[in-house]
């Protein structure tokens, strides 16, 4: 589905690492902290990126087994330590984000609600939206609904499809349309098995592609 076939949204949801952010730089250092503990191998950062999509608390017991909470408590303490030093918007973030004013924003992160919210605010974007819900804040973490209709309820709103979900995964699409919600694909998913192993609702190539599309609709009438 092409852009000019759509019709305005009535909110936006995002996904945060890679849709918004890149802040991979201390996730790996999190990850790799915990796997020498276990003595394990550490990840590259494009290791990182194509394995971090499920939440820690879904990941982290098939990964260190009965002590992944030990791998929790090391994972956690390294990427407190330099998360903020790290975290920077992607490129075309600021402009998508300019174009998305009229409309309510969220946030559905598989990143510790914590950590989340303590990064939305060191970028001083904490105002922007009117949800900001990470892994741990509802009772199941993406792909399962539950943290997309929480962020809607804290919204006051309710799902449909014309709420969009924009993410950079499988999961973000997957917890989407768990949610009825449409399930928009930001990037190429090379991550991830590409878009056409994902089949997004619709896809941009980037934030300034979906800002493109932002500004336009901004401008078209409902139902027009």
């Amino acid at each position: 589905m092409s852009c000019d076939s759509l019709q305005p949204p009535r909110a936006l949801l995002w996904d945060w690492d890679n849709t918004l952010v890149d802040a991979w730089a201390g996730v790996q250092a999190g990850m790799n902290a915990a796997l020498r503990a276990f003595d394990l191998p550490e990840w590259t950062v494009e290791e990182v990126r194509g394995r971090a999509r499920l939440s820690l608390r879904e990941a982290f017991p098939a990964l260190f087994g009965e002590r992944w909470h030990h791998a929790r408590d090391l994972f956690y303490a390294e990427v407190r330590a330099r998360h903020l030093d790290v975290l920077m918007p992607l490129d075309g973030t600021m402009e998508a984000l300019a174009a998305a004013v009229p409309w309510p924003l969220g946030v559905v992160s598989n990143k510790q609600g914590p950590i989340l919210r303590a990064e939305v605010e060191h970028l001083g974007w904490t105002g922007r939206f009117a949800a900001l819900i990470g892994a741990g804040d509802a009772e199941a973490d993406k792909p399962a609904a539950a943290p997309v209709l929480l962020a809607l309820q804290r919204m006051g709103m309710a799902a449909g499809p014309d709420v969009w979900f924009i993410g950079d995964t499988g999961v973000d699409l997957q917890a989407a349309r768990a949610a009825g919600c449409r399930a928009v694909l930001i990037g190429d998913a090379a991550h991830d098995g590409g878009v056409a192993a994902l089949q997004p609702d619709v896809v941009f190539v980037d934030g300034h592609d979906l800002a493109k599309c932002l500004r336009g609709l901004a401008k078209t009438p409902p139902h027009a």
